[in-house]
């Protein structure tokens, strides 16, 4: 199995309610934010390379919505999904399967692109896309706090086009050493896969841990539909992964790919931080 990281670009989002209660002097130490509160975030996704599966896990934000959308986010950088897939020497037909943590719109937006005549298609046309059941009737029919995040063009043509499917969530494994947990905080049923890679397990974090800024425990984002069941699967996991040695990918972390953490008096802290070619 090879992983390579892709980065899609960056786009900022209010610092409260990223970390949630925790007070500005205190988050802000490891994500300082501007004169209008806005944090620099990365969408970082990550690819799978194993045998004949090209796999793709999360893909940005995409280009569909308007200006007016597009305002509150502030896209910046010269990253893209394409550019990016590109430098790997991947195009998108040859993506097989598309895994989705979960359908908000900065992880499954650049899936779904625009045809010539403006009908919409799929960016990876010979790819499976991948969720999961309870996710999916979560998303579509999505409960007022996260309504926002859901955005029909994104999800519903994966189901027009006839290339969604679901995960078996008895087995919890896309293929032999691509697994996954699932965890219900911040949305539910939200997938993080476990990747078997350089004797290793890399575990993607998607929302459960955006940043390295997150993890200590009350740092729980203020879009989480469940922050305290955040809480307990973040000590959870953090603890098991600590322990275990795993490697963390950092979906959104503007700096930082990786990490390790490391068990402490007080608490789960950050161990240490490097990209994902030193592993």
């Amino acid at each position: 199995m090879e992983l390579y990281t892709v980065n899609t670009g960056f786009f900022k989002l209010d610092g409260g309610a990223m970390f949630g209660v925790v007070p500005k002097t205190l988050w802000s130490r490891t994500n300082p934010a501007d004169d209008n509160n806005l944090c620099t975030w990365a969408m970082r996704s990550l690819l799978v390379v194993d045998g004949n599966r090209v796999a793709l896990i999360d893909n940005g934000i995409g280009d569909k919505q308007d200006a007016k959308f597009f305002s509150h986010y502030y896209l910046h950088g010269d990253d893209s999904l394409q550019k990016n897939l590109n430098r790997l020497g991947v195009n998108f037909t040859d993506i097989s399967d598309m895994f989705l943590t979960h359908l908000h719109f900065d992880h499954c937006g650049g899936g779904i692109k625009y045809g010539s005549h403006g009908q919409y298609e799929l960016t990876f046309p010979r790819a499976t896309y991948w969720s999961n059941a309870e996710h999916w009737d979560w998303a579509t029919m999505p409960n007022p706090r996260e309504k926002a995040s859901f955005l029909e063009e994104n999800i519903l043509p994966m189901q027009d086009h006839g290339v969604l499917k679901f995960v078996d969530m008895e087995q919890k494994s896309l293929f032999e050493g691509f697994d996954f947990i699932t965890v219900d905080g911040h949305t539910d049923k939200q997938m993080l896969p476990k990747l078997s890679y350089k004797g290793r397990t890399v575990v993607f974090m998607a929302d459960l841990l955006p940043s390295v800024g997150h993890i200590p425990l009350p740092y729980v984002m203020g879009y989480d539909t469940r922050p305290l069941i955040t809480m307990q699967e973040k000590q959870l996991f953090l603890e098991e992964a600590a322990r275990e040695g795993y490697v963390l990918f950092l979906e959104h972390d503007p700096v930082n790919e990786c990490c390790t953490v490391k068990m402490t008096e007080k608490g789960v802290r950050l161990d240490q931080t490097f990209r994902l070619d030193e592993l």
